[in-house]
């Protein structure tokens, strides 16, 4: 044996994967097709949210939380209809995983050194019944750091393993066979890369130099999802989000390829809830891309007035944070693929936040400094960069211009001014009074309820069409992929169950190609806060149960 397990992988799943496994005294060969500097895959590159149920956060800004609360979120959310089947091992891992949101993460985390920012961000807020999908409370934790913060523990973990010889660390090895004898797994053969220089998140070479293989008593895979596969999300997509996008952008790296999927399909795993996937409706093109087709997301406050691309403004609930599933396929019925959102110099000074470590500099450098330079008047600077530089904003000081700068900007006559005019004018006629019959104008009130929405994220209601609201922007918005939350059909343990629903001795699955857990933890919809916590709790499991069956 070349080590007792194999960990094919380096994101965050596997790093958490590793770094349990390594404490317990096993050898642990760690294989990624990437250059070294992409330790941490994914995870490195995001805003950094955790879901946390009744933490001291939520308990300082008057929330009030309980598993019970977010068990009836979670399972109104995932609305998980295949309870004998493909669901069957996701709504464990749910349950298990709401029990670990409520109890031991917080502090398990903080032990690492992970700490949060105060204000807990309310994301997917629903807009249904009381049952249905969406948060009830605020439950997004950022990370102290963003996701550089998450990943920082874990790999230091890992290095330490490294230099004590109990983690073998190889980047550039690609794996493309798992090896199986008599049903077991016990290694996996690939292709040694040609070494690459790109940095973190550009496309590395894939020139084979040589191949190899290695063998172990396990070998699991934390390999990541399809977002960067926009062949594999079309072939995928469900009809129920309506037809599937012709241009998408892309907010992961150009590894998040999907090959394991296969690789480990073909070595009798099960994967299920393919039709499942998570993508963002609020994308807009980088201006300063580090891969290719770079999308970063917007996450908007509840304010911007949403069009699709005709400009007819969605129904509800379909308003900026509150049902992403639930717009993308509105978005998609329209026949168009990209929407359009219409706001004022108010509402992006206080609303508008992109997502990604390297959008938020201030976060990612801890820097209470520059975190406290938000409250100035004036977007902040990655914004702003965004409007001076980016392709998707048009600013005008007037109505009529800013619909002539939109139709000029997709080259087609698809918006009437006088159609966009009347509807935000009605909206704004809302304003008068306390009352409305607006439900976008309530959902803005009701957000300002909450003390760190009227502090930072909810805009004070007010006319869009007033001038002394600053000029009016609109944005133009498309689809951008993310995440995949079917996979690998996994038990509490973590090990690949095969299409009759045996484990197949020696393969475990962890994170993104295991649905964040038994195939599908979120069901249909994600509650936000839990991709992350869904790969660190994910990797735990597994790395956990693997000891356990080694032992």
């Amino acid at each position: 044996m070349d080590a007792d397990v194999i960990v094919v992988g380096a994101g965050l799943a596997g790093l958490v994967a590793t770094a349990e496994i390594a404490d317990k005294g096993k050898k642990v060969l760690l294989l990624d097709q990437e250059p070294e500097v992409s330790l941490g895959g994914q995870a490195w590159w995001s805003f950094g949210g955790l879901f946390l149920i009744d933490s001291p956060e939520q308990r300082r800004m008057g929330v009030r939380d309980s598993k019970e609360l977010a068990w009836q979120d979670w399972l109104g959310t995932a609305g998980f209809d295949r309870d004998n089947d493909e669901d069957y091992w996701g709504r464990k891992w749910a349950e298990a995983y709401v029990d670990f949101a409520a109890g031991e993460k917080r502090a398990w985390l903080r032990n690492m050194g992970i700490r949060f920012f105060p204000v807990v961000g309310w994301a997917e807020r629903g807009g249904y019944l009381a049952d249905g999908h969406g948060n009830s409370v605020p439950r997004f934790h950022i990370v102290w750091g963003t996701g550089p913060g998450i990943v920082a523990p874990f790999e230091r973990r890992v290095r330490k393993h490294i230099k004590n010889g109990m983690v073998i660390y190889k980047p550039r090895y690609r794996v493309d066979d798992l090896i199986t004898e008599g049903g077991t797994v016990v290694g996996v053969h690939g292709s040694l890369l040609k070494d690459s220089y790109a940095a973190r998140g550009r496309e590395s070479t894939r020139e084979v130099i040589d191949d190899f293989q290695y063998r172990a008593e396990a070998v699991l895979v934390s390999s990541g999802g399809i977002g960067a596969n926009h062949d594999l999300i079309r072939k995928s997509w469900p009809s129920r989000l309506g037809k599937p996008p012709e241009h998408m952008i892309s907010g992961v790296p150009a590894h998040v390829d999907g090959r394991m999927l296969t690789i480990a399909e073909d070595a009798g795993g099960r994967v299920v809830n393919r039709d499942r996937m998570w993508h963002y409706t609020e994308g807009l093109n980088n201006w300063n891309p580090i891969w290719k087709n770079h999308g970063i997301r917007i996450l908007p406050g509840p304010s911007s007035i949403w069009l699709d691309a005709e400009g007819n403004r969605f129904q509800a609930p379909n308003f900026p944070g509150f049902d992403t599933l639930g717009t993308l396929e509105a978005i998609q019925k329209t026949g168009y693929d990209y929407s359009w959102f219409v706001l004022t110099q108010k509402i992006i000074e206080q609303e508008f936040t992109l997502s990604g470590s390297e959008q938020n500099p201030d976060l990612t450098a801890k820097s209470i400094k520059k975190v406290l330079s938000r409250v100035l008047p004036g977007p902040t600077s990655p914004v702003k960069a965004f409007m001076d530089k980016g392709e998707d904003f048009v600013v005008a000081d007037n109505i009529d211009n800013l619909v002539i700068g939109m139709n000029k900007l997709t080259g087609k006559r698809l918006l009437d001014r006088d159609n966009i005019f009347r509807q935000i004018e009605a909206r704004d006629r809302e304003i008068d009074n306390t009352f409305t019959k607006d439900l976008q104008v309530t959902a803005i009130r009701g957000a300002r309820n909450y003390i760190g929405d009227k502090l930072i994220r909810a805009a004070k209601p007010h006319k869009i069409l007033d001038h002394k609201n600053g000029p009016l922007i609109a944005v133009r918005l498309h689809i951008v992929s993310r995440k995949t939350l079917g996979g690998l059909q996994t038990d509490l343990t973590g090990q690949v169950l095969n299409k009759s629903g045996e484990a197949i001795p020696g393969l475990y699955a962890a994170g993104e190609v295991s649905g964040f857990g038994g195939g599908g933890v979120h069901g249909y919809r994600a509650l936000e806060g839990t991709f992350l916590g869904g790969c660190i709790f994910s990797g735990r499991e597994a790395g956990r149960g693997i000891v356990e069956k080694l032992n």
